[in-house]
């Protein structure tokens, strides 16, 4: 049982895939920056995210050019894949190469698919950033911790998704933020909130303004960067409540950062639980319950976990 859970959330060890997940961020960012320039504005930016696939990171379809788009990054076999309906499938193989060769690359595939796409060519959320056309730095692609990260995306992904069933209100879906590089579940207590101050290095203010026009709970998971360089779970509201990071959260490795403003639980600590969904659906159901009470949510929203092919029960004697 232990050799499986293993198996089921790798071990991630930030130093040793520090390049590779540099680079790939910045190759996500330029996908991601195709379905951005590519979609209508959805609200809180719901239409800009990747999404974890049975291979990978994908778009899911887009249309475009009177016709549909699908790009994925196959984590797999180690393809960016482009599929479209106007003819056979194209892609090429994920090996090191640099972010201006990716960007090229891809560029290259979607004009022969038929899709002319030009996007905003600097990176987002990032250090010093550079333009994705002259990127010859960030060229590293280790396959294996590719795969481990999937993997591990694979079963945040299920979690959340478990998790996500327990709140009837207004919720996003489990989505990956190719800006923060983060697997992301957002719920909404449906009042309007302050308007945000914005200031995030790498993000119009524009952008976290209608991001967080709206109360929320939210919570998700990251890899890890130079400020803190291990991945993570982490949970926040906004707006941050009073008390929020006095109250009491499990399990019993959570912590408050000062430096994030927001509750975090080192990944190491859901991996080696002895219940790992337990583990995680405690931090997810801790963080949100004490938002939701020290903001005065609606509780009549909550509902316990969806069982797999079984109408919820609205009420007692109601079928």
């Amino acid at each position: 049982m232990q050799e499986f859970q293993r198996e089921q959330w790798p071990a991630l060890d930030y130093a040793q895939w520090r390049d590779t997940l540099q680079t790939v961020h910045l190759w996500t960012q330029i996908v991601g920056k195709v379905r951005l320039t590519l979609s209508p504005w959805l609200n809180h930016g719901w239409q800009v995210p990747l999404y974890v696939t049975a291979r990978g990171l994908g778009t899911t379809a887009i249309h475009a050019g009177g016709g549909m788009l699908e790009i994925e990054f196959d984590f797999v076999d180690h393809r960016l894949v482009v599929r479209h309906s106007q003819g056979p499938e194209g892609g090429f193989a994920l090996v090191p190469m640099s972010v201006a060769a990716f960007y090229r690359q891809l560029m290259k595939e979607l004009g022969t698919a038929g899709f002319a796409v030009k996007i905003n060519a600097m990176p987002n959320e990032v250090a010093n950033p550079i333009r994705f056309v002259d990127d010859e730095t960030h060229a590293s692609y280790d396959a294996q911790a590719m795969h481990r990260f999937w993997r591990a995306l694979v079963q945040v992904d299920r979690v959340f998704r478990m998790f996500r069933t327990s709140f009837l209100g207004k919720c996003s879906p489990v989505h990956f933020f190719w800006g923060s590089f983060d697997l992301a579940l957002t719920r909404f207590s449906g009042r309007t909130a302050p308007v945000h101050p914005g200031g995030f290095a790498g993000l119009p203010d524009a952008v976290t303004r209608e991001a967080y026009s709206h109360e929320v709970s939210s919570a998700g998971f990251w890899p890890g960067n130079e400020a803190y360089p291990q991945a993570a779970f982490f949970s926040y509201a906004y707006p941050t409540p009073k008390g929020f990071a006095q109250v009491a959260v499990g399990p019993d490795q959570a912590f408050w950062s000062e430096a994030f403003g927001e509750w975090m639980l080192p990944y190491d600590a859901v991996r080696t639980a002895a219940d790992p969904d337990a583990a995680l659906l405690a931090f997810l159901g801790t963080t949100y319950h004490a938002a939701a009470e020290l903001s005065d949510w609606d509780r009549t929203l909550e509902c316990g976990i969806g069982a797999n092919g079984t109408p919820r029960v609205l009420r007692p004697g109601v079928k």
